[in-house]
């Protein structure tokens, strides 16, 4: 399929070469990353920055912190780095990739021209209106006053409030009245709930139907849809409660039709990398874009310029073919001599494993059991998000987002049902799970059958 300049990818070709890897990050994401990357031919040696007791099994952590940009430049000049692997959407933002290019070395991740379509919502919606991609209609405020003043007028409801800038996940809030609106508002502009990540707001349509997580490997110019997922952004089952980073999802998305996987790729992701190719701010990376699923069809909600957490332990559970590669395509510009990756069909399934007051304060330093007990393996990972390890070599809690339970099975139930299992197991102080993770995409299967 080509348009402007663009194609989406179903070739293949060639790359033999011993790599060593530098993988930025320390959560579940980059867990994953690192279990999926130790499975390559082409590894030579793969460090960790800072990672993460779980990332530990298949990389030597480094002790720089991900937004440490001096010290990963450096570390990636003084130890022949091949590619380096930016896994968080902070150093993105803060230009990792622009150091790194600098000094001559590939990374994957976008630039920081790039990564804004991420870390700022406000760009992110100019580059849909102007390039035509279909979005929610918006406002955007930086005063309270004239906030305050657009609630109380024009405003249609229910609306979403979002903060513009990066906020993990957790600034946006769904608001049925004005007055919920309004204490959204105060909370961003006048309480500084998320800093400066909620200096700029927007307000948004509020957009009915389902939720996809829709990513697309990129160099700019080839494109290789990856596999759907569907996210379970909400604390509580039922989708209540409020917003995380996300507390658990599947793959693939029952609710994501092959049509609709076509209008996607031909209405939204295609004219994207070309829009941003136009902007001048050529992207490289995986493309990661929240959908509704409206009844006119689906719809932007938001980008992100990195995999997606938890989406990128189901999507690494369900790849077979080689990532490093693919990585290395899209951060040389080559992605078009790779070759198109082999899905299991089975369906994935993870769970997350939450601190005791996520998302808002929780205690740290619990000890964590239970692991031991478990048999891991193609079909079964447990992959560390917040976790550390004592002095005494003790595994305890570090985060909000604690373990993402993930797990294969022949159908969306039994991944369920072995994901579940396997999370009884795992014990530590105020553990808390949605029981619902998948029980939706179950309900729709059966719907059709």
């Amino acid at each position: 399929m080509v348009g402007e300049g663009i194609i989406i990818l179903r070739i293949s070709l060639k790359h033999l070469m011993s790599l060593r890897v530098l993988l930025v990050g320390s959560g579940g994401r980059e867990h994953a990353l690192a279990w999926k990357l130790s499975q390559s031919p082409l590894l030579e040696k793969m460090w960790a920055a800072p990672g993460n007791p779980g990332t530990a099994q298949f990389a030597e952590n480094v002790q720089l912190a991900a937004d440490d940009l001096d010290g990963i430049v450096h570390f990636a000049q003084s130890n022949d780095i091949s590619l380096v692997v930016i896994g968080p959407e902070d150093p993105l933002a803060l230009g990792l990739a622009d150091r790194l290019a600098e000094v001559g070395i590939h990374s994957f991740g976008p630039n920081a021209e790039a990564a804004e379509i991420e870390s700022s919502k406000a760009f992110c919606k100019e580059v849909l209106v102007r390039h035509r991609i279909p979005t929610a209609s918006y406002r955007v405020f930086k005063d309270l006053n004239p906030a305050v003043s657009y609630l109380e007028s024009g405003a249609q409801f229910p609306l979403v409030v979002k903060a513009s800038g990066l906020a993990a996940g957790k600034g946006v809030y769904i608001c049925n009245d004005a007055s919920e609106a309004r204490d959204a508002v105060k909370l961003l502009l006048e309480e500084k709930k998320h800093g400066k990540a909620g200096s700029v707001l927007l307000m948004e349509e509020y957009l009915e139907g389902p939720e996809a997580s829709v990513f697309a490997l990129t160099d700019g110019r080839t494109i290789i849809p990856l596999e759907s997922c569907q996210d379970h952004k909400q604390l509580l089952d039922g989708g209540k409660g409020p917003n995380t980073g996300g507390m658990g999802a599947i793959s693939p998305n029952p609710l994501l039709s092959e049509r609709a996987r076509e209008l996607v790729e031909r209405q939204i992701l295609l004219p994207t990398v070309h829009g941003m190719n136009h902007e001048g701010r050529r992207f490289r990376g995986i493309l990661f874009a929240g959908l509704k699923l409206t009844p006119a069809g689906p719809k932007v909600l938001e980008y992100n310029a990195r995999f997606g957490d938890p989406e990128c332990q189901i999507l690494m559970m369900r790849l077979q073919s080689d990532l490093l590669p693919l990585l290395l395509g899209c951060a040389n510009g080559e992605l078009e001599e790779q070759e198109a990756p082999t899905w299991d069909p089975r369906p994935a399934v993870t769970v997350v494993l939450a601190s005791g007051g996520y998302p808002e304060s929780y205690p740290k330093g619990l000890a964590i059991s239970g692991l031991e007990n478990l048999e891991l393996g193609p079909e079964l990972q447990v992959f560390h998000a917040g976790t550390a390890l004592s002095e005494g070599g003790e595994l305890q809690t570090a985060g909000g987002r604690v373990l993402a339970v993930t797990a294969l099975g022949d159908t969306l139930s039994e991944a369920r049902s072995v994901a579940y299992a396997a999370a009884e197991q795992i014990h530590f102080e105020g553990k808390t799970l949605r029981t619902d993770i998948g029980a939706a995409g179950v309900v729709a299967l059966e719907s059709v059958q």
